[in-house]
């Protein structure tokens, strides 16, 4: 009785300990890393991925140390419940804490909200705004939304020469996105005098 107690004791001890030799410890995110992962939409499904290990840290990061890379990332995991409790209004305010210290995909996906009326009101004029500072650091998403929104009318005139050089001068590797913003380009084209747009190409803002 004694033995079979004793050998139950020991298989169960083995099985915790094999358990834990399986689990990595999941390392903090650097800033780099967390950017990378941001710019290409993996922020989320990564946190998911390393079991939602990092709740803490990423808390933390944002709350504590105000590094505008994990207000994003906190902001966005509130906004859509992943890994927490789900609270819009305190995910907002963490990305809006992003976005004033100038993190580019804050202001990109604000302005995106405001023009889509996602979470707020719809507010083109907010949604310019906050589009134009993301464009201004070279955010081709926002420079993209912007020349979309300026091609339809909207914004001022006085505006479409600064956004038609950043997207002259963009570079990208996505050739669907390239031919794209050639297409935005003759639409914005079409709406300036030739010499504002021959100036906007030497022109760096």
């Amino acid at each position: 009785m004694r033995l079979s107690f004793f050998i139950i004791i020991l298989f169960s001890t083995l099985t915790v300990v094999a358990h834990a030799a399986n689990m990595q410890a999941v390392q903090i995110y650097s800033d780099d890393v967390l950017l990378d992962l941001i710019k290409e939409n993996k922020h989320l499904s990564q946190v998911v991925l390393d079991d939602c290990q990092l709740v803490q840290d990423i808390q933390a990061r944002a709350v504590k140390a105000k590094r505008p890379s994990y207000q994003y990332l906190w902001g966005d995991m509130l906004a859509f419940g992943v890994c927490v409790k789900k609270d819009v209004p305190l995910g907002l305010h963490y990305m809006q804490l992003s976005a004033q210290q100038g993190l580019s995909a804050a202001l990109e996906q604000l302005g995106r909200y405001y023009h889509q009326g996602k979470f707020f009101q719809a507010d083109i004029k907010k949604a310019i705004q906050y589009l134009k500072r993301a464009a201004s650091v070279g955010n081709i998403k926002a420079q993209i939304r912007l020349a979309k929104i300026y091609t339809k009318g909207q914004g001022s005139p006085l505006d479409y020469p600064m956004l038609y050089s950043q997207l002259h001068h963009s570079i990208t590797a996505d050739k669907k996105r390239h031919k794209q913003i050639t297409q935005l380009l003759e639409k914005l084209a079409s709406k300036l005098p030739t010499k504002v747009v021959e100036k906007a190409k030497t022109t760096l803002y």
